[in-house]
């Protein structure tokens, strides 16, 4: 009997502390015990994003003596090279997305479709290419389509007049931002394609319904949410970067302005405009921001249909 009361000496003496833990010191502990290995990375996230973007903000709205003013945002919103900077970024955005989705669509009901070799031979050419960007790509679009690069002389000794765009042109960056974003486009809706099922396609063909109903009724509204998300990743993604265009543009006179491109003017050592560097990148995030709340928004109303 005393070893059976010693035995459960420690037991009782563990259910007394839990008891005297009060609820509060319950939850939070049971909270640190959930997030303990998650700590070091949101430690470190808050180190390397929050702090900077808060910094970020702070200096966009602030002076040079270190009082608060919008005279930085006036200042930039007042200024045509600012403006045409922040429209040129969001329009490259916009088309470059546009044509993605114009493209990206056929080919991930295409690859959807394929058998399971051709399937994972495309999606391994697609993951290629979806990852080859910044300097590397932007040497690569000159090597190729340069006014001495490899296909412009190709098709020239072939007898073909091809001019090919500007590097530092609008149209120039779209044809090199596409060369990753085309197979980025289908790397993210392929899965959703991939889930439409074909026993809905029978089933809309037993009642005698069309292709095009089915896909007014049943396809497009399915999908319909992955693709618009698809898109707005897309236009978030290209408006924020930076290596390319700084490859293909860099301080050419003449290029196509961009945010991106305004900014590495800046770090690149010119102190003009350098007061309009903090709200080029407040734009940026809160385009980001904006964009990817959207995009959360839209693809928790498509996963209803799948789930």
């Amino acid at each position: 009997m005393h070893r059976m009361r010693s035995a459960n000496t420690p037991s009782l003496a563990v259910k007394a502390g839990e008891g005297s833990l009060s609820p509060a010191a319950t939850r939070i502990s049971a909270f640190l015990g959930d997030w303990a290995l998650a700590l070091p990375l949101i430690l470190v996230a808050g180190t390397v994003l929050l702090i900077p973007c808060f910094a970020m903000v702070l200096s966009s709205f602030s002076a040079a003596d270190g009082s608060l003013t919008l005279k930085n945002w006036i200042d930039t919103f007042s200024s045509k090279s600012a403006v045409s900077a922040i429209t040129g970024s969001l329009l490259l955005g916009f088309t470059v997305a546009t044509i993605a989705a114009a493209v990206g669509i056929p080919l991930s009901l295409i690859i959807a479709r394929m058998p399971g070799f051709g399937r994972s031979l495309n999606m391994g050419i697609l993951n290629v290419a979806s990852h080859f960007g910044g300097i590397g790509l932007g040497f690569g679009f000159i090597a190729a389509l340069g006014t001495y690069g490899m296909v412009t002389l190709s098709l020239n000794a072939l007898g073909i007049p091809f001019v090919p765009p500007k590097q530092n042109s609008f149209w120039g960056l779209v044809l090199a931002y596409e060369y990753s974003n085309i197979p980025l486009f289908v790397i993210l809706t392929l899965p959703a394609v991939a889930a439409l099922k074909t026993e809905w396609w029978e089933a809309a063909q037993t009642a005698s319904a069309s292709r095009a109903q089915f896909w007014r009724h049943i396809g497009l509204p399915i999908l319909g949410p992955f693709f618009i998300g698809s898109w707005l990743l897309i236009f978030t993604w290209a408006v924020g970067l930076y290596g390319l265009p700084v490859a293909l543009n860099g301080s050419a006179p003449g290029s196509f302005r961009l945010i991106t491109l305004e900014m590495a003017k800046s770090l690149t050592g010119s102190f003009f405009g350098k007061n309009y560097m903090p709200v080029y990148a407040v734009v940026l995030m809160l385009s980001a921001g904006l964009t990817l709340g959207c995009y959360q928004f839209i693809l928790r109303r498509g996963t209803r249909w799948l789930s």
